[in-house]
């Protein structure tokens, strides 16, 4: 497998409704389309929040197959 890659795709603002817009550029090329559900997950460190990232929910749910199976198996043995 792959090295995950990081980098800082764009700088976003959040309205005062609480929505956020992803530039066009970046749903084009990640084939996000409108009405898809997204996945917010947060990563902290006790009270401190710090990473906010964003996951296509289909994506997280194989994800989540992927690495959950295994052990659920495991455990059911």
């Amino acid at each position: 497998m792959d090295k995950p890659k990081f980098s800082i795709e764009a700088i976003i603002s959040c309205d005062d409704r609480g929505q956020l817009v992803l530039p066009k550029e970046i749903r084009k090329r990640l084939n996000i389309n409108s009405g898809e559900k997204l996945a917010l997950l947060n990563i902290s460190s006790g009270k401190e929040e710090f990473i906010l990232t964003l996951i296509k929910a289909n994506s997280l749910e194989k994800l989540i197959k992927t690495y959950m199976t295994p052990v659920m198996e495991d455990i059911i043995k």
